[in-house]
């Protein structure tokens, strides 16, 4: 049979399976499909199973895996197999400990235009949080060479798997991580992040410190880190450095920031803005509370601190910000 037919004949099965999820011949279905030689199909298979939290088909899909490390880049062009693989045993909450260390490690660079790209960023990431949700005792280490993974998603994926930890002994790993520095902010980002979620109190000056660094991405990754940490102290934080910094940029990422604490002193602050700042100033906390235009508390407070400011310069910067 041509693979293209048996492709569409797997995928017709899977079909099947995901309107009769719990049917008898569910488990044999996605068992042979695990076991057939298209990763694309096996990849759907993996997505089910995962989904549905099947642990009998742990086995199937652990031999699934290791055929598609084998020539993978024929076997298993995408790492497609590979990724939904592991990422279901995650779900599961397997302690297939040989699968997600061989997923750690792997690199799968393919051909692309003007060069290689590799695609088993997913699976290395996943990997990652799995070790830490299986307790593997030495996650820290598998952690460690992650964090300095050459790809920046899969660095990202380790900053978050370390906050998921809960661990404290990840702190002096993350600290480490922030002030060496990354080109991506957003991994930089995490890792603050994961320092707040882990060790907040000894974190928190740590953290504001990013925000005078001279480049304006790292001031920003430490502004909306401790934003996303919803911790009351922040508001004291972000309020005196919207004070002391002049950039346009930063100010509008301060308030955003301090949006995102979602408690009502900083929906206060937010509103004596509207109310009494210059126009730019005001528009700029107008679009930051924008990020809650859905929520009709949210909504008839800016209407109603729009209604105490003694000129309408910024009511249109409202219709746009709240639709």
């Amino acid at each position: 049979m041509a693979r293209s037919k048996a492709l569409e004949n797997a995928l017709e099965e899977l079909a099947r399976v995901r309107r009769e999820p719990h049917s008898a011949a569910a488990l044999e279905i996605l068992r042979k499909v695990l076991s057939g030689k298209s990763s694309h199909a096996a990849a759907a298979a993996a997505e089910i199973a995962g989904e549905l939290e099947l642990d009998a088909l742990v086995p199937d899909m652990v031999a699934s895996f290791e055929r598609h490390l084998v020539q993978p880049l024929r076997n298993d062009p995408g790492c497609a197999a590979k990724a939904a693989i592991a990422n279901a045993l995650y779900r599961i909450g397997a302690a297939e400990i040989g699968v997600y260390r061989k997923g750690i490690r792997h690199v799968q660079l393919e051909p692309v235009w003007g060069g290689k790209a590799d695609t088993a960023t997913q699976l290395r990431g996943t990997c990652g949080l799995a070790l830490v949700r299986v307790h593997y005792p030495d996650y820290l280490v598998e952690l460690a060479d992650v964090l300095a993974d050459r790809e920046a998603p899969v660095r990202k994926m380790a900053a978050q798997a370390l906050a998921y930890s809960e661990n404290p002994n990840a702190v002096p790993l993350l600290r480490l991580k922030a002030l060496v520095g990354d080109d991506d902010p957003q991994v930089l980002g995490e890792v603050l992040q994961a320092l707040l979620a882990i060790a907040p109190d000894p974190s928190m000056e740590f953290v504001a410190g990013f925000l005078d660094r001279s480049q304006p991405e790292l001031a920003e990754a430490a502004a909306l880190a401790l934003g996303m940490s919803r911790r009351s102290e922040v508001l004291a934080i972000l309020s005196e450095w919207w004070e002391r910094t002049f950039d346009p940029a930063l100010r509008r990422t301060a308030l955003l920031a301090i949006a995102m604490l979602k408690h009502d002193e900083a929906f206060d602050y937010l509103l004596t803005h509207v109310v009494e700042s210059a126009p730019p100033h005001a528009r700029d906390a107008i679009r930051a509370l924008a990020v809650y235009r859905h929520d009709a508390r949210v909504r008839a407070q800016v209407e109603a601190a729009l209604d105490k400011r003694t000129d309408h310069t910024v009511r249109s910067s409202f219709e746009e910000a709240f639709g």
